[in-house]
């Protein structure tokens, strides 16, 4: 498959796809940090939309939207930095691509778009980290966990204010690093594996017959049971 991994540039998604054969490049208007320069598109993603990908998986800055920045919303409406987030969003999520999944934390999204498909963990995928991760998808079927381990650690301390606050300490650390906002963002490697096991396959609609679709819950109408092929090639109806 053609694989675009739309703001990306740390790679894990790309390498990901990449391990599994496929064509997949990552897209970012800044160098990538994966050590692949070949397989990076340093460009803005929305100029790359219409060359011919088969999968799309999105990860839109979210710091105009992420809820966490709530306290800073009537700013950034006045300045019109949230509706051009929101307008990368949803030109993102209605690209002309067969598959697409676009994900960002927590956000206005769920009411200015749609709620989620659905919310996945780090710690479903191998991570002991807490980490609420939303995906929207188009074409593709909700990521079933690989393996649950614990939430992880947390920070707690008393603030300047003598609050006390409580934070999961990988987030806690990640605030603490030059730079915070690539260790904050960066796809967890079991959930970028997860991806690309899970959406790679070809999907065939039936038994009956050789139809190909890109959208795991179509159906040609030749029969009523859906499969999601791996390799191998459909059954077809034998001749009288």
């Amino acid at each position: 498959m053609k694989v675009l991994i739309a703001c990306e540039e740390s790679q894990e998604v790309c390498k990901a796809f990449r391990n599994l054969g496929h064509e997949a490049y990552s897209c970012d208007v800044m160098p990538c940090s994966g050590g692949n320069p070949d397989w990076h598109i340093k460009a803005d993603v929305l100029t790359q939309l219409n060359s011919g990908w088969d999968l799309m998986i999105a990860h839109p800055p979210c710091t105009h939207l992420s809820v966490s920045g709530a306290r800073h919303f009537k700013k950034k409406i006045a300045s019109g930095e949230q509706q051009e987030g929101i307008d990368f969003f949803m030109a993102l999520i209605n690209a002309d691509i067969p598959m697409i999944a676009v994900e960002n934390p927590i956000c206005i999204m769920s009411s200015k778009y749609r709620k989620p498909d659905q919310i996945i963990q780090p710690y479903e995928h191998g991570h002991s980290v807490s980490k609420s991760t939303c995906l929207w998808l188009k074409g593709l079927p909700k990521l079933k966990p690989t393996k649950i381990v614990d939430k992880g650690e947390f920070k707690e301390w008393i603030d300047k204010n003598g609050k006390k606050k409580r934070q999961h300490l990988w987030y806690y650390n990640a605030l603490r690093q030059k730079n915070t906002g690539a260790l904050r963002s960066k796809t967890f490697p079991g959930i970028a594996k997860a991806m690309a096991e899970q959406w790679s396959n070809p999907v065939y609609c039936c038994f009956s017959c050789e139809h190909k679709t890109n959208n795991f819950l179509d159906n040609c109408g030749c029969h009523s049971e859906l499969i999601k092929n791996t390799n191998k090639t459909p059954q077809t109806k034998k001749k009288n």
